[in-house]
């Protein structure tokens, strides 16, 4: 069962202290790192966001993940019980953590506005759908990665272009091919779209932008 977030504010701000017992602290650091993206997401994009979070993660949960369902995005987190939880953070030095946290929601955040403009695995004008085959779903999968992908490196890049080239290694690393194949998260083609913060100026929407990156990826993943 998942236990549904009664308030976004409560949640990320943990101002109310009976709400903030039922969270453990592992859940209230990833929330507290992801606040800004999240209270974005809600007040300006105004799109249909609901968090919740796993009382008891599943075998294969991933410690942050979204759907759509009924019209509206779930945020949902695999934290509690998860001994699998931090491994996408190895490495990563404890006091930078968070900014990758940050841009893990801000992905999560990207696939929402997908959904929510009713845009999830199509493609724009110019691009040939292929043949429905067992690559395509897979291509299909890889495809909205990249995007989401974009989507987390314009928050960074206009919100915190320091940090840019540090998140950006970080996403790359884990990002690489596990094999010969490229897999459903191996976004690289997207990725090098974007090496320097510079890529997203301020005169132009990141939905603009990401857009445009997004397309030039595309042409390298047929």
């Amino acid at each position: 069962m998942i236990k549904h977030c009664l308030s976004l504010s409560a949640l990320i701000l943990c101002a109310s202290a009976a709400q903030a017992a039922e969270l453990t602290a592992q859940e209230i650091r990833w929330l507290n790192a992801g606040s800004s993206v999240l209270a974005y997401a809600r007040q300006t994009l105004q799109l249909p966001l609901d968090i919740t979070v796993q009382p008891q993660a599943r075998a294969n949960d991933v410690p942050l993940a979204l759907g759509y369902q009924d019209g509206r995005c779930k945020l949902v987190l695999s934290l509690r019980g998860n001994p699998h939880s931090e491994d996408v953070l190895a490495g990563v030095p404890a006091e930078q953590q968070g900014w990758m946290i940050e841009a893990m929601v801000a992905h999560e955040i990207g696939h929402c506005w997908r959904y929510a403009q009713g845009a999830w695995h199509s493609l724009p004008a110019g691009f040939e759908q292929a043949a429905s085959t067992p690559e395509l779903a897979l291509q299909e999968t890889r495809r909205e990665e990249g995007y989401a992908d974009l989507v987390a490196l314009a928050w960074v890049a206009q919100r915190q272009p320091q940090r840019y080239g540090t998140v950006l290694d970080w996403m790359t690393q884990v990002r690489q091919p596990a094999g010969i194949t490229a897999g459903s998260h191996s976004t690289l083609a997207w990725l090098l779209q974007a090496p320097t913060a510079q890529i997203f100026v301020a005169d132009r929407s990141w939905q603009q932008q990401v857009e445009q990156l997004w397309q030039q990826g595309l042409q390298h993943d047929q």
